[in-house]
């Protein structure tokens, strides 16, 4: 069932994406060679405790994973695609890292991730991060009244297979509110013109995965959480939280 958020309700969610937007900058201002990734999931857990607000990651325990997820922070490097956990890990000059966070603030979630490279960037990590970026930016301009599911989904398909990337199969953006999943999902790829229509108030998680080797393939580490290429190639993740308003597109978690 999908919930229609009334307009004061979306500003709500808007102070609860502030957090997130303030989390994942200091995160991501934190992030250095030699710096580990509990220390950037101690910077954002910092953010979380000034803004009064809590983390939606930290306990939770889908069906998939073995145990609840352990931090505030969702740290990935290099072939990690998402949900990595942080660690004693300390970043290297060259690393890819994607970072993923969420806030409750207010009884609203607000959930977003960037992906950026500690220190000197190779050429094509920069594309792939580009990539990812502007797969958002078009899944965002799709998600307009009387577009549907499948228009967002196709716009961010277009854009990561055209580049020639690969897509990880069955992840995508979803639904949220009051919980950090609700209906509706929201693929990285489909037809047009297919899927629920999208209506004033509907608020998407919009996050487009993209794989650099060009496959779609993936596993579980052993911790159970991290999602890692098959093939062993690096893969970046962008996210915003958007309202779907008569006045267009409003992301809530802009930085």
């Amino acid at each position: 069932m999908v919930e229609l958020k009334t307009d004061t309700s979306i500003d709500a969610m808007h102070e609860a994406g502030q957090v997130v937007a303030r989390a994942l900058t200091a995160a991501r201002q934190a992030a250095a060679v030699g710096v580990s990734l509990l220390e950037l999931d101690e910077v954002a857990h910092g953010v979380l405790r000034e803004a009064d607000a809590t983390s939606p990651f930290l306990g939770y325990h889908p069906s998939f994973a073995p145990t609840p997820f352990p931090a505030v922070l969702c740290v990935s490097v290099n072939d990690a695609i998402v949900h990595g956990i942080p660690g004693r890990y300390r970043l290297r000059d060259g690393d890819l890292v994607s970072i993923d966070f969420g806030a409750e603030l207010g009884g609203w979630v607000g959930d977003s991730a960037l992906s950026f490279v500690v220190g000197t960037p190779r050429a094509a990590d920069l594309r792939l991060i580009e990539t990812a970026e502007r797969a958002l930016a078009a899944g965002i301009e799709a998600a307009v009244v009387g577009n549907r599911i499948g228009d967002i989904a196709h716009a961010i398909g277009t854009v990561c297979r055209g580049a020639g990337y690969g897509i990880p199969d069955g992840f995508g953006g979803h639904g949220i509110g009051r919980r950090m999943h609700e209906d509706p999902g929201v693929p990285n790829e489909g037809r047009p013109g297919r899927g629920m229509r999208l209506r004033h108030g509907m608020v998407l998680a919009i996050e487009p995965m993209v794989i650099a080797g060009g496959t779609d393939g993936f596993h579980a580490a052993p911790d159970g959480w991290t999602l890692k290429t098959n093939d062993g190639s690096r893969a970046a993740h962008a996210e915003h939280t958007v309202a779907i308003t008569e006045s267009g597109p409003r992301i809530l978690t802009a930085r």
